[in-house]
Parts: C-alpha cells; structure tokens; sequence
C-alpha cells in the first residue's frame, strides 16, 4: 500500500493479512471479512449478504474488482442494499467449497470469482461467477443483479428464504455423498485406470478436451500400473498406462503450458493441445507435476523427466521459495496488471528479434514457434513459447551443426529469459499454507532422493522445521498459515483435513529421508490430532474441518463434508488413508489400518463414477490391495548409496525406502524396532551397509548387493 492513499477510504479489509483480501482495502464497497461481525450486521440491518469468493493469482477477479467493485455507483447499490464479505479462497478453502457447491446447485457452474447472494443468516438464494459491469453477451450485468436480489429480499422473502433452504438441502446432499462397499480391492483401482485411459487424449496427451487439467494424480496412477505388469489385470494394461503417463508428461513440457524459459507449469491450458495456458502458477500444481517426472524418470530413466523436473525445481528455488527461513510461497499471477493478459510470459517476433542474433532466432524462432502470427486472442502478434519443432530437424533443415544449433539454443533461451526479467513481474503471493507446503516438502524430498541433489532434500528440510515450528502445536493443533506475505505471521485459521494429512505425509517422508526419529514422532502425533479431530467415528471416513468447540457454524459451514474428487489438490480423504496406511507399515496400529480401510470402504460404492478425479483414492487403495514394502537401508559410504539407488528405482506407491545410520537403530518406529536390529548382519560392526525388505508379512533375509536387493523388490512388487 502507498503512502499516498487516503486511509478515509479504507473499509474493513485494512485489519486483514491476505494479500487478495488487502487489494480491495480501498475500493469504495463496505467490504468485511467472513466472520461473525458481518452476520451479525446483515441480521441486525435485515440485509442480504453479498459474497464475493476469489484469489490473488485469479485474473478475472480482478476484472471484476476493477470494473464493478471500483466503480462508486455500483459500491452505492451494494452498500445500501446489501452486507459485502470478501473471501480468499486459499486463506478459507472450507468457505469457498461449500459456496462453490450452492453456486453450482443454482447455476451449473462454479468457478471463481465466485458471486453469491446469502440470507443474513449465511444461506445461499442466488448466484454465479463472474458478472460483466453492464447486460452484455447475454449475461446480466452486475447492477441489474444487485437490484434484483435487493427487490426479491425484501418483497419475496418467503421465496428467498425457500430457495435458501432448498440450496442448503442441495449442498448437503451433494457433499454428503457415501456409498459404502466392503472390502474394495483391485478391480475397483482397474476401474478408476480404466476411466483415465479412456479420457486420455493419444493425439496431444492429458485426458479429455479443453480446458485441459494436468491430473498428476491420474498420472501417478498410470506411472504405477506401468511399472509392474502384474499389478492389474493383463500386460497390456501396463503397457497403456506407461504410454499414457509419458505421453502427457512429454506433450505438456513441450506445450504452452511449461515455462520454456524459466521452468514450472502454468495452471491449466485453455486448449487441448497445451498451447495457450491460464497464465498463473500455483505450488500444488508444480509439487504434484515434480512428483510425476521424478516417478517416471524412477520408472523408465528418461532423461527428458529428469530435466523437466530439475527445472520445476530451478523455478520453485528461484521464485517460489524463502530460501533463508525455509518454506515454499503459494502462487504466482498470471499477469503484472489487467491490461498486461500474459504479456509477460508472450513475445511477439519483434521483440524476441530484438534480444536475439539472426542466427539464435533461426533457431528459436523455429524451435519454439515464435511466428509473425501468434498464438494470443487479444494480441494476435504474441506467441506462448512452445516447442513445435524436433530440434534435430531444424539443426538439419538449416545445415547448421547439431552442437552449434545446441548452442545457439542456449544462448537464446537465456537472452529471452534476461530481457523477460526487465518486464514488471506478475505478483508472487508469499503465503505460506500448511498443506501446500507439506505437498511441496514431499515433492522436494523425492526429487532430491532419485536425482541425487542433497540441497533440494535439505530445503525440504528446512522448511518442515519451519512450519511444525510455526504452525504445529500437539494441544492446539494446526493453523493453515504459516505466514502470510509482506512479513505478516499466520493467525488463526484453523487447519483442514488437507493440512495435517499433507504435512503428516511429509513428516514421514523426513523420517525415511534421514532416519531422525523426532520427524516420525511429529508424523505420529498430526495423525493422531487427524483422528481425533476429523475422523467420523459413526459413518466413516473423514470431515474436510474439525469437529468445533460446540458453537453454531456460519452459513454453509453448518454442512460436513467429506472430500473425495481431486479438484485440483487430492482430496484429503485418500491422503489422510495414506497416511495411515504409511504409519500403519512401521508402527503396527491395527486401528489406524481399520480407520484407512473403513475410509476407503466409505466411497467404494461411487469411486468409479467420479473417475480419474478419484486418482489419489485409487493410490491409496492400491497402496492397500499390494501391502506395504519397507526398504530399510542402514549404514553408510558408498555401499549404502548404491543400495538406496536400487532400492529407489522403480516407482510404486506401495514402497517406502527408510534411510538409516547404525547409531539410529536404538530409536524406532514399534513395527521395526521389534524386527530391523535383531537380523542376521544388521548391527554387525564389520558389515558396512546392509539392505532389509520387510513386507506385512515379515521382513526378508537382509541383502548386501544392488543385485541382490533389485531381484528382491522384482520379486516382492
């Protein structure tokens, strides 16, 4: 904020710390914060509530604060007909589902900036996404709809506040959705593959059309169907998996939607070729797409993976991180200002020329299809950098040496980047949110494990440190800030389901990584906090938010919900049963793996309905038809690496690879510690490493080889 604005003009939003919320702190609406304050305003003044639900990164909220909510005529008609509250949608996930639920019940849309129109008491009559300035396309500009849900509260209300009650009725049933089926097992996993393959797009890969998602989960999915012939039912499933996840993984990094430039992946493209994206970029979206390259790299050593993923990582260190504190900030916009609409990212012929020799733009121009006519609705000369051409081609249609046309490449990729840093930069928000963090920490590990980069594994460390710091306390349990940008320090929102199954699952992974006891103490003590807060101990499954302390919830955050469809994170249901699951392979709980079975048991009945939007609840159903694998390597040196490697390569879900000092065997999980220290050469001081698979079933006679150990796991996965 300026000096030079006048502070008379602020409404409410001036106590707030999210960045999106503190953007509106000087447009002329009485905007408030969801809270109790501004029910009890709209219920003492007898007004509806208007509710406007968006996010930092999102660009047409920003359209619409700037042609409707900054416009004082239309802040007139809301101010005087209405209560206004302002939602962040990633401060207050739990608001924003369940509003997005109503609007779709109204509309058969949701999406955001979300528009709503609620009774004082918070229940929804009405409403949409964006709406246009003045009637136009068909659509009704937002001062008609102000007026007439302002005319229809007071001279309808009996309709209103019937609507309401039937929005509120649609929302729980939609949300409450169960269909129970026991002892689910692999031919439900075989269905929800099954409907990914069907959906995946053979021509330009990903599934389905445009608007078109990247569904890492679905690809994980494919990754590991692909990695074991045996896992479903014939070969040949296998082998449609490993082309369907390599496929989409290469058309997506050549596409649009990649950053050719700087690395990281725009949040969806427009079209289904990857070409044009929605400029913004988004933590979750870059953890989970790290995680596919490296599992496919695991898989089938492609080299490309390695370098898509190494370079997701370039962009996250680089843009997305506190390189000094530890922990990865939320997103990025898509633009510097509404009149910018991607040109940060875009280069039009001339500009890329005027960086650039006239041999690098031969070759640039070529590779990445940097045209006179480009690829831009609104500037027909801009191009979305994408790669159109195979490199060997041009090298040979222009008879220019394959090194000196590599060369040339390079040079021009890094002049572009250069003169693309002058450029105001789109806004990075730089809050911190738990389960966000948590997706990236296990992303960072992972990659920092099977591409052997030990300061990748060590930011993922630092950073974990800093959030169970921040925002874990075993008796208060989790906030869902960490910190907000500008130096503001995350306050009390309470965690969600996602928080503590994420930042669970990366404690677990810190354990495996390092073998610190204290990181499987810390994933212990979440998952119990899980269970006890969010676990629901009659129907099954688990509650998207706590239980509470009693008080009566506002507005549609009276409705339970129980998280299922990956949209666009995965849902918490199948990550809180992975999670258990997880602690179940080292701990021995019974009711921790009854918990995650009833969970899974809980929307067996209606999984293959939603999916590859279902992907994640299939991992962790395969992760419980195959049982878990424990690859425990202990000890140090060169020996030891050699047999993390092997035990590394290949992705499954159901393997975990626990890394451990000697000195760590005195201090270990009950499932291990009963077991690992008491085979044949584990403690020996003379045996320098030492590999143990250890299985539901036991753990097998320890190995000293990477052969031996890779026949192993060929045997055992």
């Amino acid at each position: 904020m300026s000096e030079g604005h006048n502070t008379a003009t602020e409404n409410a939003l001036k106590n707030s710390a999210s960045a999106y919320l503190r953007s509106a702190i000087h447009q002329p609406v009485k905007w408030h914060e969801w809270g109790e304050e501004a029910f009890a305003r709209a219920q003492a003044e007898n007004k509806p509530v208007l509710l406007d639900i968006g996010a930092v990164w999102c660009h047409w909220c920003h359209v619409m604060d700037r042609e409707s909510y900054e416009n004082p005529r239309t802040a007139e008609l809301i101010n005087e007909h209405f209560v206004a509250i302002k939602v962040d949608r990633d401060e207050r996930p739990d608001v924003d589902t369940r509003y997005q639920a109503a609007v779709s019940a109204i509309s058969g849309q949701g999406g955001w900036p979300l528009t709503a129109f609620l009774t004082p008491d918070g229940k929804p009559f009405f409403g949409g996404t964006y709406f246009p300035p003045e009637d136009r396309h068909g659509r009704p500009g937002l001062p008609r709809v102000l007026l007439t849900m302002a005319e229809a509260f007071q001279t309808k209300r009996g309709e209103v506040d019937e609507s309401a009650t039937s929005v509120m009725a649609a929302i729980e049933h939609n949300e409450s959705f169960m269909g129970r089926a026991g002892n689910p097992g692999s031919e439900l996993v075989g269905k929800v593959v099954e409907a990914a393959l069907k959906q995946f797009d053979s021509r330009s890969g990903g599934f389905g059309s445009q608007p078109k998602f990247p569904h890492s989960g679905a690809i994980d999915l494919l990754l590991d169907v692909a990695s074991r012939a045996s896992s479903l039912a014939t070969p040949a499933t296998a082998d449609q998996a490993k082309v369907a996840a390599l496929v989409s993984l290469e058309k997506m990094s050549r596409g649009g939607i990649y950053d050719q430039l700087a690395g990281g992946f725009h949040r969806y493209s427009v079209d289904d070729r990857w070409v044009v994206p929605h400029f913004e970029k988004m933590a979750y979206d870059n953890s989970e797409l790290l995680k596919n390259y490296v599992h496919a790299y695991q898989s089938f050593v492609e080299p490309e993976c390695a370098r898509i993923a190494k370079d997701i990582i370039r962009w996250m260190d680089e843009w997305l991180s506190d390189r000094e504190r530890g922990g990865f900030y939320s997103s990025q916009d898509a633009d510097f200002s509404l009149d910018d609409d991607g040109d940060y990212f875009t280069w039009t012929r001339d500009e890329a020329a005027a960086v650039l020799t006239p041999e690098e733009l031969t070759v640039a121009g070529e590779f990445y299809d940097i045209g006179e006519i480009g690829d831009m609705h609104h500037n027909p000369e801009k191009n979305v950098l994408h790669v159109r051409s195979a490199f060997e081609s041009i090298a040979s249609k222009h008879r220019i040496g394959f090194d000196v046309a590599r060369n040339l490449l390079t040079s021009a990729k890094a002049k572009l980047y250069a003169a693309r840093l002058k450029r105001p930069t789109p806004y990075i928000d730089k809050t911190m949110y738990v389960g966000w963090n948590g997706m990236c920490i296990s992303a960072y590990f992972e990659a920092g494990r099977v591409l052997d980069m030990p300061q990748v594994r060590d930011f993922a460390l630092k950073s974990l440190d800093r959030v169970l710091a921040a925002a874990w306390g075993q008796e208060i349990g989790l906030a869902h800030v960490v910190a907000y940008g500008e130096g503001k320090e995350g306050r009390g929102v309470p965690g969600t389901l996602e928080d503590y199954a994420f930042l669970g699952n990366a404690a677990l992974d810190a354990w495996e990584n390092t073998g610190e006891y204290k990181y499987y103490e810390a994933s212990q003590k979440i998952a119990e906090t899980l269970v006890d807060r969010f676990y629901d101990a009659v129907g099954g499954g688990f509650f998207d938010t706590e239980a509470g302390d009693g008080k009566e919830k506002l507005g549609a955050l009276s409705v339970r919900r129980k998280p299922l469809q990956d949209s666009p994170t995965p849902a918490g249901n199948s990550v809180a049963a992975m999670l258990l699951l997880r602690l179940w392979a080292v701990n021995d709980r019974e009711d921790y793996a009854t918990k995650a079975l009833e969970t899974l048991e809980t929307f067996a009945g209606i999984v293959e309905h939603f999916g590859l939007y279902a992907a994640s609840y299939g991992l962790a159903l395969q992760r419980m038809v195959k049982g878990p694998v424990e690859v425990c390597i202990v000890g140090e040196g060169v020996l030891a690496r050699e047999l993390e490697a092997a035990a590394l390569a290949r992705y499954a879900v159901n393997k975990s690879v626990v890394r451990l000092r000697k000195d760590q065997l005195a201090e270990l999980p009950p499932a291990l510690a009963e077991t690992l220290p008491h085979l044949p050469g584990v403690t020996d001081p003379s045996v320098v490493a030492i590999a143990v698979v250890c299985t539901a079933k036991g753990c097998l006679p320890p190995v000293h080889s990477a052969e031996e150990l890779a026949e192993m796991l060929n045997q055992t996965l």
